[in-house]
């Protein structure tokens, strides 16, 4: 197949971290390494500068605003001139293909849908039902109409998609650049660790963590062996940073990190034992199992679709919101950490990793370049 040139159309800003930019991010590196050309069209706050992208590979929308959606916040741009912008790059772009991600977003993506001709692959992240589809109704219909080829990340993403908008769709799954988890330097410990990834919100369960653990640390003053000299690493950040920071202050067993950098969020991945991942609901994809996973670290999780649908039976799922079940699980944990046995012998960690490279990013983007090349011939 000949080299192609895609465009993908973000809604959320680059300067943001979040599941959707990461994807859009990691699929476009994928893409340029396979031999093809690929440009990022998205908002930038602050400086157009982005890890990885350069020139003609970004066109920068405008700065964000914040939404709120589906328990978040989406930095989406609203702008009339980031539209124009968006249509403008497309048709000087030459473009073979335009891939919307979360392609009802609100933002400029609606301009390229209406107004630019070429073929259009649309990909759903969300999952849960969402103010914006019934508020936008036939016209977020007679939008995803424009698309040729739609694909979920999940099948959660497919049913949420499905439920408001009809139509089929492809399950291509989320892609985790392995190599960059899987050959990381791990970070060095001092005893059992246990690493939390995320924004912090209701919906990603960081106070039901946070409780739990203190249950855990509890227990081990009073002798119990599990917890005794683990620390919990706290990644991230949101609205509920200082309420919780305030209930639970940092301390010998647990630290507050903050937003740390790619390359330390692999090495601390890889350094941690158990990866912790206690959303309530609204994950589509659990892209930090996958990540733990590739980086061959234990995983405990809610038991919600997007989770059990990668972590599968190489995690340990626990019902969402129980603080008692998920301190009984990370205990458990804890215990195959100290041993080296269940979910921490190198048996279960290989297995597990070897579920991860089914969701390589290569192997997502040799997918996408399939559907593009069907569309393009």
């Amino acid at each position: 197949m000949r080299a192609l040139r895609v465009a993908m159309v973000c809604p959320y800003s680059l300067s943001r971290p979040g599941g959707v930019q990461g994807q859009v991010l990691g699929l476009a590196r994928a893409l340029r390494a396979a031999g093809h050309e690929a440009a990022v069209l998205a908002p930038v706050d602050g400086t157009a500068e982005v890890e990885g992208l350069e020139g003609e590979e970004l066109v920068s929308l405008g700065r964000s605003v914040a939404l709120p959606a589906n328990g978040s916040v989406a930095p989406v741009s609203l702008s009339p001139r980031a539209a124009l912008r968006a249509i403008s790059a497309v048709r000087a772009g030459g473009f073979d293909v335009l891939h919307f991600h979360e392609p009802l977003a609100p933002g400029p993506g609606y301009a390229c849908l209406f107004r630019c001709s070429q073929p259009k692959v649309g990909t759903f992240h969300r999952a849960g039902a969402g103010a914006a589809y019934r508020v936008l109704g036939p016209l977020a219909r007679w939008a995803a109409g424009h698309l040729d080829v739609r694909c979920a990340v999940s099948p959660e993403a497919m049913s949420t998609a499905f439920g408001a908008l009809g139509g089929s769709y492809e399950v291509v799954g989320n892609g985790v650049e392995l190599e960059r988890f899987s050959t990381a330097v791990p970070w060095a410990t001092k005893g059992p660790t246990v690493m939390f990834v995320g924004r912090h919100e209701r919906r990603k369960g960081l106070g039901v963590l946070l409780d739990a653990w203190d249950r855990i640390s509890g227990e081990a003053r009073r002798g119990a062996p599990a917890g005794e000299g683990a620390t919990l690493w706290v990644v991230g950040e949101g609205p509920q940073t200082a309420e919780l920071r305030r209930r639970h202050p940092p301390g010998p067993g647990l630290e507050w990190l903050g937003r740390i950098g790619d390359e330390d969020l692999a090495s601390r991945m890889a350094g941690a034992h158990l990866l912790c991942a206690p959303a309530i609901a609204g994950e589509s994809f659990g892209m930090v199992l996958v990540e733990a996973m590739a980086a061959r670290t234990a995983v405990v999780a809610s038991d919600i679709p997007g989770y059990s649908f990668v972590g599968a039976s190489h995690a340990s799922l626990v019902p969402p919101g129980e603080r008692e079940a998920l301190a009984g699980a990370l205990s458990a944990g804890l215990a195959d950490a100290r041993s080296g046995t269940g979910t921490c012998a190198p048996e279960a960690l290989d297995a597990a990793f070897d579920r991860a490279r089914h969701w390589s990013m290569e192997a997502l983007a040799a997918r996408y370049v399939g559907l593009y090349g069907a569309l393009v011939d």
